[in-house]
């Protein structure tokens, strides 16, 4: 130190600095609470030696700054704000520097206030983002224990894998709340895998007893093919038909082999039996025109202008009718219907005749024998298409005491 140096020299080289250096090299610093030693110098000439203390200042000033800095632009580093704040103020009292320690004090005072309600914040933050990661998880533990019961294997099984990479994206639950609910999201996907394997199982056990049982009937309905007892053969393939239905289902391309093949067993026979028939009523044919002819004649008929011809005649045509056999099946319900239009026709003419009493032929015996009479020719003549001997001959017996009766009413 320079020799002119005096012996208690008080240096203060700015507002923010309160010091001095004495006459032997102590140096001083002043605080609210007075003066304590910092240090010595010897180095140089007092003003350098404030200089020297001065600048220790400024870089934990600077220090104090960059961590204002640090929490003001982002609170995540909260926390290391407020240790190194907290490091820095506690070492203030033992700091060897020159300057505004006071003021320095409550900057770091007020930079830990901060840094703990930053930490407070953020750490409501992660309680609320905690809580509301544990909420969505809960809903898909869940949302998945829910479908789980359920039996829409397809649409549950993929929504089970999209839960996973949902749950994946959810951060922030605790570890034994994400745990527990991992525990019961696994749990519900297990039982579900159970079931549905379960399920799976009894499908493909019910499928093989379908395939076999179907194969069975493939194999009775080929049997059938050539049949030529066509009655019997089509009630067959109808009740085969039923028991196939009946049977259940295979996979699908299996089972489109299984039916293709029934079904043209089916079709081969239904084929011959349709041109059976075709054969059969093109030579029924001449039978439909004799009795389109026979139907002319009756619908040309009178009643209300000579109903006892009219009757007559009827009968003659019913009677030449039953004569003719069997017309072509896809024509014979027309034809009987129009022969029963003109019986009904007839008969209505006899009942307004006996209702205005002017004929013995409009009696109601008269009547009812003539509808006895008409129901019994045509009873003899479908017996008589079908072939049925003994049927037309006990038709035409009853048709012989009927006719008997109605003589004598007719008389009486």
């Amino acid at each position: 130190m320079s020799s002119d140096l005096p012996a208690d020299m008080t240096t203060n080289t700015s507002a923010n600095i309160s010091g001095r250096i004495a006459a032997d090299g102590t140096v001083y610093l002043r605080t609210r609470d007075g003066e304590r030693v910092i240090g010595s110098w010897h180095a140089g000439t007092p003003a350098e030696g404030i200089a020297f203390y001065s600048l220790r200042y400024a870089d934990l000033a600077a220090e104090v700054a960059i961590l204002e800095r640090r929490l003001a632009t982002d609170a995540a580093h909260a926390r290391a704000v407020s240790e190194a704040a907290g490091r820095i103020r506690a070492g203030l009292p033992e700091a060897k520097v020159l300057g505004d320690l006071d003021a320095l004090d409550e900057r770091l005072a007020a930079l830990g206030e901060r840094a703990q309600g930053r930490l407070a914040e953020l750490r409501a933050a992660r309680l609320e983002s905690r809580a509301a990661a544990t909420a969505a998880k809960q809903a898909l533990v869940e949302e998945a224990e829910q479908i789980a019961a359920g039996s829409d294997w397809k649409a549950t099984g993929e929504r089970l894998r999209a839960i996973v990479e949902e749950w994946r994206r959810i951060r922030g639950a605790d570890k034994a709340t994400d745990n527990e609910l991992w525990r019961r999201y696994g749990a519900a996907r297990d039982s579900f895998a159970r079931r549905r394997s379960t399920h799976f199982a009894a499908l493909d056990k019910q499928r093989k007893a379908a395939v076999s049982r179907k194969e069975e009937l493939i194999v009775e309905a080929e049997s059938l093919a050539e049949s030529t007892d066509w009655a019997a053969t089509s009630a067959q393939y109808r009740d085969l038909l039923a028991q196939w239905k009946a049977a259940g289902r295979g996979s699908k391309d299996v089972d489109d082999a299984l039916w293709a093949r029934f079904r043209a067993a089916q079709d081969a026979f239904f084929t011959r039996r349709s041109a059976m028939h075709a054969e059969k009523d093109a030579g029924l044919r001449k039978n439909q025109v004799r009795k389109e002819e026979l139907l002319v004649s009756a619908e040309g008929l009178d009643p209300a202008h000579d109903l006892a011809a009219a009757q007559r005649r009827l009968r003659d045509v019913v009677e030449a009718w039953g004569k003719v056999g069997r017309a072509p099946r896809d024509a014979e319900p027309d034809l009987d219907r129009r022969l029963e239009s003109v019986q009904s026709r007839v008969r209505d003419a006899a009942d307004a005749r006996w209702r205005s009493g002017r004929s013995v032929e409009a009696s109601p015996l008269v009547i009812r024998l003539r509808e006895s009479i008409g129901k019994l020719e045509a009873r003899a003549a479908r017996a008589r298409d079908r072939g049925d001997a003994a049927g037309a001959a006990e038709a035409e017996a009853a048709l012989e005491t009927q006719r008997g009766w109605l003589a004598q009413a007719q008389r009486s």
